[in-house]
């Protein structure tokens, strides 16, 4: 039986470029990511927030968090605790057996995106 099968050639090397993943394997891969880049960023977060508990500190916080480039990547940490937020919530969700089937899965991933994209928008524009 072995014999009479025809075995696939399998690639030798891994074209990532030719890998097409379904939307709610990027919403899995940015899950892992927004949880990563949060949690390598938490000493600048504790560090803004210790700047901003004393009268001396808050004039240099002020500066730090006026500066354009505290403020993108403020906006970036918003972004990616909304989407690890709500991304969390979906796998929870997903974890219970509810929307596990292929349209709900899609829908509620792509629901993922729009709302964290909002939120940030939103957000972002009140506290810039």
């Amino acid at each position: 039986m072995s014999e009479v099968t025809v075995r696939k050639q399998r690639p030798k090397h891994l074209a990532i470029h030719e890998i097409r993943l379904p939307l709610p394997g990027f919403v899995s891969i940015l899950h892992r990511i927004s949880g990563v880049g949060l949690f390598l960023l938490l000493p600048f977060l504790l560090y803004l927030f210790d700047l901003s508990l004393s009268q001396d500190g808050f004039a240099t916080f002020s500066e730090v968090v006026a500066h354009p480039l505290a403020k993108l990547i403020l906006l970036g940490l918003l972004w990616a605790y909304l989407h690890h937020f709500c991304a969390g919530i979906r796998f929870l969700l997903l974890d219970l057996h509810k929307g596990i089937d292929l349209q709900p899965a899609r829908n509620s991933a792509r629901l993922v995106l729009i709302v964290s994209l909002a939120l940030t928008a939103v957000i972002g524009v009140a506290l810039w």
